[in-house]
Order: structure tokens, then C-alpha cells, then sequence
């Protein structure tokens, strides 16, 4: 997907809202696993079946209100071999029912080149084709160049992130006072333009958005944390929002365990919705 048609997506949906899909066997409804249990009597194609129907339910429940996706690699490969059947079948599905819709694969990838290479084609080519991924500027240029290799595929580089911890290293200074994070989004410039990079900036950084765009003016950014992590929509639009809106401000908690009963669907989108209601107001005020 190109930023001109990720731009048309928000403008159309007056949405630019990201739904998280974290599945947990833990927290998915009973009702919902007690179903597929009837149909599998194995436990492989039952928890393959189980993390697939759960996501699909939600992405087809939060469709209208959102204009992206981003399944975590993590809570699908958790579950070893049958986790991986249902990223990629989900994938598979989100292109075939949701073509319009913006999917990044959060994997937090990041090594030496020729390994980079091959996350890139994991993620990049084949049938399971995301339109992002997510990567870590740790290890400098040539891990992050094999990404970008690829027309209308995007990185979404980890800049300034909402854990406690991103203090321990993301916000320490050089002698002339530059912080880390701002060196990444200075010297990561020079390997490609906002038509191919965004950033992760959590959303409890707050008023640390216009040290952001002060470096990254165009970009967009990738912005977890709203809801359950306690950020703000409103602060993150005031410091963060752009003419092109330049923000995928994305929910998982909130918006997927809305409810852990037989309506989690149905809650999930009023969720959603409730979000996607306060982003048009967002939007109409700039």
C-alpha cells in the first residue's frame, strides 16, 4: 500500500485507527474455544483453528472503523507450529476480505544483513504478504536496508517506545546532548523517505511528540499505548497529528477483550468504534 492510499483510507473512514491482534488462549472467550474444541478433537488444528477464528472475528467486526491491522508475531508463535498456521492464514484472510486495509506484521525484526534478507522475504514475499514490519535500528543500516528493498513495502522503525524501560537507553544523550532516539530518527532519514518509513512512538510519551516532529515532521507514526497503556488520543493528536494525519494510532487490549463473552465481536467493534468517533473529531479540528 502506497502513503497515498493509506492517506485516501483515513480520509474516507475518518479513522486512522490500528487494531492490535494479540490472541491469548487465555483470555480468548470459552464460548469461542469450546466451539472449535467440538469440531477438532486434536490439539494442533484446535489451536490453530481457535487463534484464526478469534482474529478473523474481530478484524471482520472492527473493519469499518479501522484502516489497519497489526497481528503480533509473538502471541502467534507462542504457540509453536499451529500459532504459525494461523498468522499466516490470517494474513491470507485480511488480504481476501479486508484488501483496503493496511497490515503490519509486528515482529520487531533486526539483525545482520543476510539475516535481515530473509526476514524480509519471510514477510515480504509468498502468499502471506504484509504491507509493513515491524524492525529495530539496534544494529545500524545493514540491518535495516533489506526491508526496504521491496516497492510498497514499508519499516516501521522502533524510535521511542511506551514500556518503563525505554528510558534505561532510548532517551540517553550523547556529549552534544543528542538522545538516542532522536539519532535514530536522524540518521535512519538517509536510508529512505516517508513514502517507505514510519516510526513507533508510544503514546504515553505525550508532549515528547513534538521533539518527534520537529525530526520527523512528514513521517508517519505508529503510535501503541492508547487504552490499556493509559495514553492519551487527544495529547497524541495535539503534538502528533500532521496535514495528512500522519498517525496509525493503534488499540489491541481495549478493542479485542472488550468482552470475554459469546458478543466479544460485537463489543470489539463498539469499542472500536467509540475510538474511531473520537479520531473524525481529531480529524475535523485540523
Amino acid at each position: 500500500m502506497t502513503r497515498k492510499e493509506l492517506i485516501e483510507q483515513i480520509r474516507q473512514k475518518q479513522s486512522f485507527l490500528c487494531v492490535g491482534l494479540d490472541p491469548d488462549m487465555n483470555k480468548i472467550p470459552q464460548s469461542l474455544k469450546d466451539a472449535i474444541s467440538a469440531k477438532y478433537p486434536t490439539e494442533e488444528p484446535r489451536t490453530s483453528s481457535t487463534l484464526f477464528a478469534f482474529c478473523a472475528a474481530i478484524a471482520d467486526a472492527t473493519a469499518p472503523y479501522s484502516v489497519a491491522y497489526k497481528p503480533n508475531l509473538a502471541f502467534f508463535e507462542a504457540y509453536g507450529l499451529p500459532g504459525l498456521h494461523a498468522y499466516h492464514s490470517l494474513v491470507q484472510y485480511l488480504k481476501a476480505h479486508h484488501p483496503h486495509h493496511f497490515v503490519i506484521a509486528d515482529a520487531k525484526r533486526g539483525d545482520i544483513g543476510n539475516t535481515s534478507t530473509m526476514y524480509a522475504r519471510s514477510f515480504f514475499e509468498g502468499p502471506a504478504q504484509v504491507d509493513a514490519v515491524t524492525v529495530a535500528p539496534y544494529m545500524g543500516e545493514d540491518s535495516v536496508k533489506p526491508f526496504l528493498g521491496y516497492e510498497g513495502k514499508w519499516v516501521v522503525l522502533l524510535a521511542l517506545t511506551s514500556n518503563k524501560g525505554s528510558h534505561d537507553f532510548q532517551l540517553t544523550e550523547s556529549p552534544d546532548g543528542e538522545r538516542l532516539f532522536e539519532k535514530v530518527l536522524r540518521r535512519s532519514q538517509l536510508w529512505a523517505g516517508d513514502e517507505q518509513m514510519m516510526y513507533v512512538v508510544g503514546a504515553t510519551q505525550g508532549q515528547m511528540f513534538e521533539d518527534i516532529r520537529r525530526l520527523a515532521p512528514t513521517h508517519f507514526l505508529l503510535v501503541p499505548g492508547v487504552g490499556a497503556q493509559g495514553g492519551s488520543l487527544q495529547e497524541v493528536c495535539k503534538y502528533g497529528m500532521t496535514r495528512d494525519c500522519g498517525l496509525l494510532v493503534n488499540s489491541s487490549r481495549g478493542i479485542i477483550y472488550a468482552s470475554g463473552g459469546e458478543d466479544f465481536a460485537q463489543a470489539a467493534a463498539l469499542a472500536a468504534q467509540e475510538l474511531q468517533q473520537q479520531m473524525a473529531v481529531e480529524l475535523a479540528q485540523r
